[in-house]
């Protein structure tokens, strides 16, 4: 099943490259509405690059089980003796290596031409490799009770984004700590919490939405 929807995914080329167009073209244009300068740029540089994320991954998750519900795969994964709990960890990871971590990848000449330093460059990445994995876990829940509906998209951001606020601050403020040269495995720890309680809880809360969204 990985093996399959990695290859469903890449002859999707034209929806594969969305979230990463749309993510280097956020953080590209916004110096143009707040101007050069190096101080503001490094100061707002790694929020938008959060926020440019976040609808990054927005942009391209409502395909995560639409194509199954259309075609009538998934039905038969619900029905079939597979653990639909892991049926969906599979996808969300398929969704994580296809559309989030081109994002990672990207990073470093982003956070060049946003003037970001050495430490604030690693604080950032590593709240990223933490903080994405969550946003595909609880985004896959959301997609999950919403995969049946006409134009989910629009009730899929008005469901996530207030849920991703607290993952936002704890991110911008470990940012903010490497700026100043502070610690800030503090943050760090909080959003490793976040990512484990979502690990053992959002695979049969994904199960759960998808059996709701086919009754």
């Amino acid at each position: 099943m990985f093996r399959r929807d990695l290859a469903l995914a890449f002859r999707q080329r034209a929806e594969l490259m969305q979230p990463l167009m749309f993510f280097v073209l956020v953080i590209t244009l916004f110096p143009l509405g707040i101007g050069p300068g190096p101080e503001t740029l490094q100061k707002v540089g790694p929020g938008v690059i959060w926020v440019a994320a976040i609808l990054s991954s927005l942009l391209g998750m409502d395909r995560l089980f639409r194509d199954d519900f259309h075609d009538g795969s998934l039905e038969q994964l619900i029905l079939s003796d597979i653990p639909l709990p892991l049926v969906a960890l599979v996808k969300v990871a398929v969704h994580w290596l296809t559309a989030i971590l081109p994002l990672l990848l990207m990073l470093p000449l982003l956070a060049l031409f946003l003037n970001l330093t050495v430490p604030m460059f690693w604080a950032l990445l590593a709240t990223l490799i933490l903080g994405t994995p969550l946003l595909s876990l609880v985004g896959a829940i959301a997609v999950g009770l919403t995969v049946g509906l006409n134009r989910g998209g629009v009730l899929l951001a008005l469901l996530l984004l207030p849920m991703f606020i607290p993952l936002l601050i704890f991110a911008t403020s470990a940012v903010d700590s490497a700026a100043m040269q502070l610690p800030y495995t503090a943050q760090l720890a909080i959003i490793g919490a976040m990512l484990l309680f979502a690990l053992g809880l959002a695979p049969f809360a994904i199960a759960y939405a998808l059996r709701v969204s086919q009754n």
